[in-house]
């Protein structure tokens, strides 16, 4: 998938203000901790994940996600009633039916003409929302989309808190409920139009490629059970299949692009934790130092974590006017995608 006129007008986000460490997971487990004698700081220093926040209780996705369409509507050069599509593309919805852009475009008051769709696709829905929506732009039958997300890990975490004060499990039965404790909450923004609506030089969408091997699409699985959320996580063969589909992809990556491990001046990766980004790296040969990541006071906000960790390079001069960044996403199924990010001087 190729791109000529596609850029990344702006981006935005919206962060909760209550803040849970591991340190504060690990005093909530402190029986299941002394029963199987679990060294404390064990949660940090597996995953280096220092801190992770979390919404109020009972906060819908919509509003979450909303919040980040209204900060990056107000950066926006573009009024709201020039929107073309909205599509909300976080693992959380508020319900079944309807999609849950119904409700942001009702919270955000966009005009009757915004098409509006949910695209769901684990931790890739925003990379593959701005796939879907590039792919508009370039076609011409839309100028300007925006892109939401709003993840709320809370449910997920205070269920598997509460599933891991069962005195009969075991240093084995525990593991599948490990990746849980990493996830965190937040939201995330992007207005997407046709390069020439653009009143100064923005990130372009140059490029996108993807690999699935569904396969593996047993090895992380998430279930709604009444008002709480459980996922089961085999995260040691999970890791090791995500490495052998982002390896493939990042083969087709280069191929499609011309680019090589020395091109991007940033890489922004999907922020699972310190081991994941670690061998995938290594894996890809890529340099470390070119990392930019959030997951130390983020933890894993699944479809919020590659674009926010995206926004916070740029606002923070990490990925500025003149480089190239590679976005490499990847979510459970297994399935990766890779954009080509490019910000040109005119």
């Amino acid at each position: 998938m190729n791109f000529k006129n596609v850029a990344i007008e702006s981006l935005a986000y919206a962060l909760p203000e209550e803040v849970w460490t591991s340190a504060d997971l690990e005093e909530l487990l402190s029986e299941l901790y002394e029963r199987l004698r679990l060294p404390a700081g064990r949660l940090e220093l597996m995953t280096g994940i220092r801190e992770r926040r979390f919404w109020p209780k009972d906060t819908l996705a919509s509003v979450a996600s909303a919040q980040a369409g209204a900060a990056v509507l107000k950066k926006s050069s573009f009024d709201r009633c020039e929107i073309d599509l909205l599509i909300h593309s976080a693992v959380c919805r508020d319900r079944l039916e309807p999609a849950t852009a119904a409700y942001v475009h009702g919270l955000l008051k966009l005009p009757g003409k915004t098409q509006i769709f949910d695209v769901s696709n684990a931790c890739l829905g925003f990379l593959n929302a701005m796939v879907v929506a590039g792919s508009m732009i370039e076609s011409g039958q839309i100028e300007r989309a925006l892109i939401c997300s709003g993840e709320n890990g809370r449910p997920l975490v205070e269920n598997t808190l509460d599933q891991l004060q069962n005195p009969g499990l075991t240093r084995r039965s525990i593991k599948p409920f490990f990746a849980n404790l990493t996830i965190g909450s937040g939201a995330v923004a992007a207005v997407l139009c046709r390069r020439d609506l653009l009143v100064e030089p923005r990130p372009l969408m140059t490029a996108a490629v993807v690999e699935t091997d569904s396969s593996h699409n047993a090895l992380c699985q998430g279930e709604q059970s009444g008002n709480s959320l459980e996922m089961l996580t085999n995260s040691e063969e999970l890791l090791v299949a995500g490495i052998e589909v982002a390896t493939r992809a990042w083969k087709r990556f280069t191929e499609a692009t011309g680019w090589s491990t020395r091109t991007p001046d940033r890489v922004i990766t999907h922020q699972v934790g310190r081991a994941h980004t670690r061998e995938l790296f290594r894996a890809l040969d890529l340099d470390l130092a070119k990392d930019f990541s959030t997951f130390e006071t983020l933890g894993n906000v699944g479809s919020v974590s590659c674009p926010i960790t995206l926004a916070m390079a740029m606002e923070n001069g990490a990925y500025a006017v003149g480089q190239r960044a590679a976005l490499l996403g990847i979510g459970s199924g297994l399935s990766s995608l890779m954009m080509a990010v490019e910000w040109p001087n005119v």
